[in-house]
């Protein structure tokens, strides 16, 4: 028997695809979403076994988009149990040669995003008066970071609109938490320059890099029975590096 459903945006890849296989290995049926289709469905032909999962490509950019694919899922899953807000993308550079749209695209893809999905399941989740919203953010929106003030600031905003949902939801059942990952490794992070990598490696307490799965069991945890007296709260998946 299903646990419920759960969207998981930025499916496809890292993170994300991580919290996906886990989620579905706890028996939760998905609804995958990202840009690109063919991964998606590759994805959800992976995991579709006793569960039911979606594949829903879309731009998490686009408002319209987001409200079409939330409809998608409920009519053909019905009633939807939790969100994870995963999908993300960087435009590094310094502040004082960052661009104007270098400076909106991390706002309005993460920060945006966020919004847009949380926004189109509030009313579902307001109705059947239960529901888990697990925003996904970063260390960087905690502690800032040089070359990287657009998604510092879109990760920021993120923990911030988690705490503001919490407060505004919870009176109807639903909660609101975010994880902030630290260094985590993935296909993003595997380019890094190993000079990065090893200064990095450095800062970290537990002497090891994350994985996704350390990431994706907090998410789970998030969405359980177990977290129903926690939201607003931001659990940082870093291996004490910003302890």
């Amino acid at each position: 028997m299903s646990n419920g459903t759960v969207i998981v945006t930025g499916a496809s890849r890292g993170i994300g695809r991580g919290i996906a296989m886990e989620l579905a290995a706890a028996g939760y049926d998905l609804a995958l979403v990202a840009r690109s289709a063919e991964p998606l469905e590759e994805l959800a032909a992976q995991l579709g076994g006793q569960n039911k999962v979606l594949a829903c490509p879309g731009d998490i950019g686009d408002f319209d988009q987001v409200m079409g694919i939330v409809a998608r899922v409920q009519e053909e899953m019905g009633a939807i149990h939790g969100l994870v807000n995963n999908a993300g993308i960087t435009r590094d550079g310094l502040i004082m040669r960052m661009s104007p749209e270098n400076w909106r695209a991390p706002i309005d893809v993460n920060l945006g995003g966020t919004f847009s999905f949380t926004r189109a399941v509030t009313p579902l989740m307001m109705r059947q008066r239960s529901g888990r919203i697990v925003n996904i953010t970063s260390v960087i929106g905690i502690t800032g970071n040089a070359g990287q003030a657009n998604y510092a600031a879109s990760k920021a905003g993120i923990i911030a609109l988690t705490k503001s949902v919490a407060k505004e939801l919870g009176g109807r059942g639903v909660t609101c938490n975010a994880v902030a990952p630290g260094f985590i490794s993935t296909d993003m992070t595997a380019d890094l320059p190993e000079k990065v990598r090893t200064e990095m490696l450095g800062r970290i307490p537990l002497k090891r890099f994350g994985e996704v799965e350390d990431v994706a069991r907090v998410v789970k945890f998030l969405l359980s029975s177990d977290a129903a007296y926690l939201t607003g709260q931001t659990l940082v998946v870093d291996g004490g590096m910003i302890a």
